[in-house]
């Protein structure tokens, strides 16, 4: 019997393997980040490198060391719907700047310059752009329709973007709408099946998108002496290197964390600090310990009524005509069943409409409001035109709702329904959605992605991304036939995602809103 040779290579291997483990008994763990390495390392031999996902753009996590966004802190939204525009055909790098903590947001644009593309003069060709590489057949479907929505557009009659609200004593004039057919949808929760997400994101990893590593992630649950949860708690998470990340506990006193989607390097350990109406409690994350971290913060009573504020984040491009109408038959229906929920929250709606560059605007942003039926009016006056390529401006459009926004403060559940049939330009300059995703985390905004017909892998994946790390949930349309979506409504799509129900996309909306608010503790 022969002894089996152990080669030079693997022999130092396995002595760097046993010089790791001494040091990670001694310094708290070893790696990149190792104080201590050996004196040949740079000369041993090193594996064949390995072709990776391609990624767009590849460039390395800029690592933060503080907040880059205002803490929600409007008191009301008791006033009309307003209306601020950003013209599609400025250019990608004339992109404002976030205002700075304490700055007043801009004023609003003069309503006489604020109308509809119908009424403007005719628009200049579509700025051109290189389409997304997994844009497909449908994609092509989707500017076909854009163009036959633009046509139609052209044809349609002018009329003011912002009709002006009716008086108190006169009953609200709306168009009828033509009997919609019903329409299905389907819903997951990435982050309760999390395995499953990080197979779809290995299995469609080479599509481009924006990368932020949440394959190490940790649950943070704040409650007070009582054991009641505490929502809204502000989180700051930081390593001794000074990267950081920030969150806000959901209604349940909750929230994700993924060390590696802010710190690169990976620190062993976290210093975590939580904090609401001045008081402040501390612990700390140490990576590969525990699946949780617990803190208890005396933070006082909750308010007495529930708060909401419900923006609608919408793909207003030429192809998205169908789930607009929808969304505007069904506002009425979904408001009152919201106001009849046990919590009898206080509502506000909001409505962040976005389209590309060189259309007539690139986003509308209509602030959150009260006002019911102003905001019927604003939606009313929105209608689906441009696009031309595939990708659209959903990185400024996320960055202008995640930002500009009038948040409100003290308690709210702040909830975004993102409907969209295709993915942002990742060839702009400006906003990236991965940076305001974490922002909107910061600010405790979940995001519930809502795929529309004729959306993509690619589209999919930045969508479930979005609402992943925000902790809201990816919700899609379904057919009779996936394939066909003029099948009519059935349980099928095209989309990567397993176990899940059906039922209509407004109550599907009012579900995600109960159970949000279902998780506030009594009182709130």
């Amino acid at each position: 019997m022969t002894t089996p040779r152990i080669v030079p290579a693997r022999a130092r291997r396995l002595q760097s393997a046993v010089l790791c483990l001494g040091l990670s008994l001694l310094a708290g763990g070893c790696g990149a980040g190792s104080p201590m390495m050996p004196a040949d390392a740079a000369r041993w031999p090193q594996p064949a490198p390995q072709p990776e996902p391609v990624q767009w753009p590849a460039q390395p996590v800029a690592v933060q060391t503080r907040p880059n966004f205002e803490a929600p802190s409007a008191p009301h939204c008791a006033r009309p719907a307003q209306t601020v525009e950003l013209p599609g055909r400025a250019s990608a790098t004339q992109w404002p700047e976030r205002p700075a903590p304490g700055v007043a947001r801009r004023a609003l644009r003069d309503e006489e310059a604020r109308v509809d593309e119908s009424a403007a003069a005719p628009a200049p060709p579509s700025v051109a752009a290189p389409a997304s590489p997994s844009a497909s057949g449908a994609a092509a479907a989707k500017r076909g329709e854009r163009a036959a929505a633009d046509a139609m557009a052209k044809e349609a009659p002018a009329a003011n973007y912002l009709p002006q609200p009716a008086p108190s004593d006169a009953p609200l004039q709306r168009q009828r709408l033509p009997r919609q057919e019903v329409v299905t949808a389907g819903m997951v929760d990435d982050n309760a099946d999390f395995a499953s997400y990080l197979q779809f994101r290995q299995r469609n990893a080479g599509v481009a998108h924006r990368e932020r590593d949440v394959s190490e992630r940790y649950l943070l649950q704040v409650r007070n002496a009582a054991g009641e949860v505490v929502p809204d708690a502000e989180v700051a998470v930081r390593a001794a290197n000074g990267a950081a990340m920030w969150a806000r506990t959901d209604a349940g006193g909750r929230a994700w964390l993924h060390p590696r989607a802010f710190d690169p390097a990976a620190s062993t350990i976290y210093e975590v600090a939580v904090r609401k109406n001045g008081r402040q409690a501390n612990g700390f994350l140490r990576r590969g310990q525990k699946s949780a971290v617990e803190l208890t913060l005396d933070a006082g009573a909750v308010p007495a009524r529930a708060r909401l504020d419900l923006v609608f984040l919408v793909d207003a491009t030429g192809s998205m005509g169908d789930e607009i109408a929808r969304l505007r038959a069904t506002l009425h229906t979904i408001a009152r069943e919201v106001a009849a929920l046990p919590s009898r929250p206080d509502t506000c709606f909001g409505l962040v409409a976005y389209r590309d560059q060189g259309d007539a605007f690139l986003l509308r942003r209509h602030d959150l409001t009260n006002d019911l039926a102003s905001f019927q009016q604003v939606l009313d006056a929105l209608q689906a035109a441009g696009g031309g390529d595939y990708p659209e401006a959903m990185n400024e459009a996320l960055n202008d709702t995640v930002h500009r926004i009038s948040w409100r403060g003290d308690g709210a559940t702040r909830m975004v329904v993102l409907l969209a049939d295709a993915p942002p330009h990742l060839d702009y300059g400006g906003p990236q959605y991965d940076d305001d995703m974490l922002a909107a985390l910061g600010k405790g905004i979940k995001v519930f992605s809502v795929g529309a017909s004729g959306l993509d892998t690619q589209g999919e994946y930045v969508q479930r991304q979005i609402a992943q790390y925000t902790g809201g949930r990816f919700v899609f349309l379904t057919y009779r036939n996936a394939a066909n979506p003029a099948s009519g409504p059935g349980r099928e799509t095209v989309h990567e995602v397993s176990n899940y129900s059906v039922d209509t996309p407004d109550r599907l909306i009012v579900r995600l809103v109960r159970e949000e608010l279902g998780k506030l503790p009594r009182g709130g």
